[in-house]
C-alpha cells in the first residue's frame, strides 16, 4: 500500500518574485507503507524542502502531495496528516520544550485532547519503544544528544505516528549518539513496521535503508537499493557525494583485479568477502 504519493510536485520559494527559487522540481514519488527510505544529496539539493511536504509544513507550489490518501493542501486534513507523520530535526534541543522527559513526550497527545489515562499509556509505550523508559523523570538537559533525539522520536510515537521523517537527526551527534539513534530507528522499522524517511549525510546510515533516493538541484536523479546506489562510486563522487568506506575499498580492489561481490556495503561484508 502506498503511504505517500507525490504527483508532478514542485516547491518554489518566493514564488512570483524576482528572487524565486525552485527547490523541488516536478517530482513524482511513491513511498510504500512500512518502507525505510533514505534521501541523499548535497546541501541545496532539495532534500529538506521535500521532506517538509510530508507532514504539510510546506505545501506544493504545483502538483500534489498525498499522505494516506489525504491531500496536504486540504486544510480539513491538516491535523490528521500531522498525527500520522512525525518530524525529527537536526537539533533535539529545538524540539524539547518540557522540564521533565515524560511531560515532553506527553505534550503532543495532550494537544490532541487524548484522555489522561491514555496519555500515560502512550508515554510509557513510546519511551519503552526507544529504550528510554528509565529516564522518564529526568530533566532533558541532563541527557546526551543521542538520548535527546530518542526522546524527540518518542514524542512523535506518542502521537501514534505511522511515519517518521528524520531530517539529518544525527548531524550534531558524536559516533555513539549516531549509533543509538540509527539503532532506535531500525528497531521501530523492523519490529513496529513504522514507515521511515531518513535524510542523512552519513552514507553508512543510508546503507541501512531499504531504498535510497539521490537528489540534485531539486530533482530525483537516482532511485534504488543501497547496493545499486553505492556500487556507482565514480558517479556518486561526481555528484559531490560519498559512499560507505567498505564499498569504496571494494570498488578500488575490483579495479585492481580482485574478484569481489557488488553488494559490499559494510566492513563486515568486506571482511567476509576477502576471507573467502
Amino acid at each position: 500500500m502506498n503511504f505517500i504519493e507525490l504527483t508532478n510536485m514542485s516547491h518554489v520559494y518566493h514564488d512570483g518574485t524576482e528572487n524565486a527559487h525552485t527547490a523541488v522540481d516536478h517530482i513524482d514519488l511513491t513511498i510504500k507503507e512500512g518502507e525505510f527510505l533514505a534521501i541523499l544529496g548535497t546541501n541545496g539539493s532539495g532534500k529538506s524542502t521535500l521532506a517538509k511536504h510530508f507532514n504539510a509544513i510546506l505545501l506544493p507550489t504545483e502538483g500534489h502531495c498525498r499522505v494516506a490518501g489525504m491531500d496536504t493542501a486540504d486544510e480539513a486534513h491538516l491535523w490528521d496528516i500531522r498525527q500520522q507523520v512525525g518530524m525529527v530535526f537536526q537539533n533535539p534541543d529545538n524540539q524539547i520544550i518540557a522540564a521533565v522527559v515524560e511531560d515532553d513526550v506527553a505534550f503532543g497527545p495532550e494537544n490532541l485532547g487524548v484522555p489522561p489515562e491514555k496519555i500515560r499509556q502512550r508515554v510509557a509505550e513510546s519511551l519503552a519503544a526507544v529504550g528510554m523508559e528509565h529516564y522518564r523523570k529526568f530533566a532533558p538537559h541532563l541527557l546526551s544528544g543521542g538520548q535527546k533525539q530518542r526522546i524527540a522520536i518518542a514524542g512523535a510515537l506518542a502521537m501514534h505516528t505511522k511515519c517518521l521523517v528524520l531530517d539529518e537527526p544525527t548531524a550534531m551527534l558524536d559516533p555513539s549518539g549516531r549509533r543509538d539513534v540509527l539503532h532506535t530507528v531500525r528497531q521501530l522499522h523492523e519490529k513496529v513496521g513504522i514507515t521511515v524517511v531518513y535524510i542523512t549525510h552519513f552514507m553508512e546510515e543510508a546503507a541501512a535503508a531499504d531504498r535510497i533516493l539521490v537528489m540534485e538541484q531539486g530533482k530525483i536523479v537516482d532511485d534504488g537499493t543501497p547496493a545499486e546506489i553505492f556500487r556507482q562510486v565514480a558517479v556518486m563522487k561526481k555528484r559531490g557525494l560519498d559512499v560507505p568506506l567498505a564499498a569504496e575499498v571494494a570498488w578500488r580492489l575490483r579495479q585492481q583485479g580482485v574478484r569481489l561481490p557488488e553488494r559490499i556495503l559494510t566492513d563486515e561484508d568486506l571482511v567476509m568477502a576477502l576471507c573467502r
